[in-house]
């Protein structure tokens, strides 16, 4: 079974380069509908069987514009379970400002999430990031055939995909982060839900 991801569209936040996070958000550029559509194209023709989608806003708009360039439009499920990694108070701020108070625990969050600890501004632990996305994408594959769409965020999204391809936390970071737009493929083998699953495509860009 395949299993597609991308990350959603980039935002108004995205440009100022201010934290989105679990409960921060803000609207998508102008751009990013053009390509979403780019995106949308690419896998018209993938057979989903449904998309998964994170309730926050950008994600949502995300899905949607994907749905509508299917040639066979599937049903949409929102999950907060797809949300963005919880950042407390760190959502909303300038990137720039808040790496000057936090440097040691926001560049482990950027190359060493086994030593990421975020209790100093009130943040998600990267493992239940982790938890709540592989569930997400272990019980559809669970319960269905596929293949699946799941549209999520950066940072969470990063490590559940490379958690569920066997990565360890420390490893999590070492291929980047997802880009705007970008498509991901796993391949799930029988027993479908017995990890690691296959990377087929990471963080491909390339139709944009």
């Amino acid at each position: 079974m395949d299993l597609y991801f991308t990350r959603h569209g980039k935002t108004e936040w995205n440009q100022e380069l201010r934290f989105q996070g679990m409960t921060g958000d803000s609207p998508l550029l102008p751009s990013s509908y053009e390509e979403i559509k780019k995106l949308g194209n690419e896998i018209k023709d993938v057979p989903f069987k449904k998309i998964y989608s994170s309730t926050s806003l950008r994600a949502r708009t995300t899905a949607e514009g994907l749905q509508a360039e299917l040639s066979n439009p599937v049903e949409i499920i929102y999950t907060d379970d797809l949300r963005e990694l919880g950042l407390g108070q760190l959502e909303g701020q300038l990137i720039k400002e808040m790496r000057t108070r936090h440097t040691e625990q926001l560049g482990n969050m950027r190359y060493n999430l086994a030593e990421y600890d975020p209790k100093g501004f009130e943040g998600e632990r990267i493992e239940s990031a982790i938890a709540r996305i592989s569930d997400v994408v272990k019980e559809a594959v669970k319960t269905g055939e596929g293949p699946y769409l799941f549209v999520g965020h950066g940072a969470s999204l990063t490590a559940g995909i490379q958690h569920l391809s066997g990565k360890k936390l420390a490893e999590l970071r070492e291929m980047g982060g997802l880009n705007n737009n970008s498509l991901t493929i796993l391949k799930t083998a029988e027993p479908k839900n017995e990890l690691p699953f296959e990377m087929i495509l990471w963080n491909d860009d390339s139709f944009l």
